[in-house]
């Protein structure tokens, strides 16, 4: 009698909580170990998640003719030198317009102190030293057109050289590992259902990569047609860094914005109020029309969870959690969805084992 009525079920999750609660309590002992752990695995999730969303070209320039070889030797190359390219472009321009704004700015409080009469010293000083600091910030990192990381950021080179040989190896790879998962999967029948998740997962990233690659291509012309109709002297390099920052939706195009109005703001006054009044207006019709929309047709997601998925990466995890917030929004979507069938079962065994 006692045997009917004990619920093996709520027995499980009470052992579960309780397993969870000694894992929180003994963290301090074991949560090193972890951490280590997770500190040298991380480049190499990294690599094989570059390798992964490079992989569709690769596998489009072999439908051409090209051996694999060839291929992930053009997609390699051709992404470190657009990275290389953009940054050394980017951060000594920025540096000197910083220096030509300071100037700028120093130059317009005086002029308004004497027409006005009026002892704006200590705001000019506030200013000079806000902007005497951000500058010797940028400086820090550009010296003569290069970069002096050396002393400075070691290991940071060192995990990016890391996840750039493996990102290599795991593209040149990524068909064979592929076939792999997909024998192992298939040979057993009790597995199917998992490589059918698989497939079905597979086919939601390569439709949010295809969505983000429209994105991006939307993002190049809209910004480089619009900074090149109001005359923004570094219309192509804006169009491209809007283009690129597009990966962390709603939040990458701040600092295309910031690099933009900065630019701006040593050429004209009309050329400032034109490119405060794009990255005002448009900034906001990509984040909350355009991205969604776009997702929202490749991935069938509603623009409301899309932008609720982003903030609350944002706010969990920071700038890394909104770069992972759509692609993982979509794979719990997609498993709920593959799933759902069986989670409803099992509710459904609980209510009637409950009511019994």
């Amino acid at each position: 009698m006692f045997k009917d009525k004990l619920n093996f079920k709520l027995l499980n999750i009470l052992i579960f909580a309780v397993l969870v609660y000694l894992a929180l309590i003994t963290m301090k002992y074991w949560g090193g170990f972890i951490s280590t752990i997770f500190s040298i695995t991380l480049p190499f999730l990294i690599a094989f998640g570059i390798a992964y969303s490079l992989y569709p070209i690769v596998r489009k320039l072999k439908k051409k003719g090209l051996s694999n070889r060839l291929s992930v030797a053009i997609v390699a190359i051709s992404v470190i030198f657009i990275i290389i390219g953009l940054i050394a472009i980017t951060v000594p321009l920025v540096y000197d317009q910083l220096v030509l704004l300071s100037k700028t700015i120093g130059e317009v409080i005086v002029d308004v102190s004497s027409k006005f009469e009026i002892n704006l010293g200590e705001f000019q000083a506030t200013v000079n030293g806000i902007l005497d600091d951000l500058i010797k910030s940028v400086g820090k990192y550009v010296s003569d057109g290069t970069f002096d990381f050396v002393g400075k950021s070691i290991g940071y080179i060192t995990n990016a050289m890391i996840v750039l040989i493996v990102s290599i190896y795991f593209l040149a790879d990524m068909e064979k590992i592929r076939k792999e998962v997909k024998l192992f999967l298939t040979s057993n029948k009790k597995r199917r259902k998992t490589y059918n998740y698989i497939r079905a997962l597979d086919k939601e990233l390569g439709q949010y990569l295809n969505g983000l690659a429209i994105s991006i291509g939307i993002q190049f012309v809209e910004y480089a047609l619009l900074f090149k109709l109001v005359g923004h002297p570094n219309w192509l390099l804006l169009g491209i860094l809007a283009s690129l920052t597009s990966v962390i939706p709603y939040f990458g195009g701040i600092f295309t914005n910031i690099v933009a109005i900065i630019l701006a703001s040593v050429v004209s006054t009309p050329l400032f109020i034109a490119t405060i009044l794009i990255c005002l207006i448009f900034s906001n019709v990509d984040g909350y029309i355009i991205s969604p929309k776009v997702y929202g047709k490749t991935n069938n997601v509603e623009p409301l969870w899309t932008i609720f998925a982003v903030f609350a990466g944002g706010a969990l995890f920071g700038i890394i959690g909104i770069m992972i917030s759509l692609p993982l929004y979509i794979a719990l979507n997609c498993t709920f969805k593959f799933y759902k069938e069986d989670i409803y079962d099992k509710l459904e065994d609980i209510k009637e084992e409950r009511n019994s």
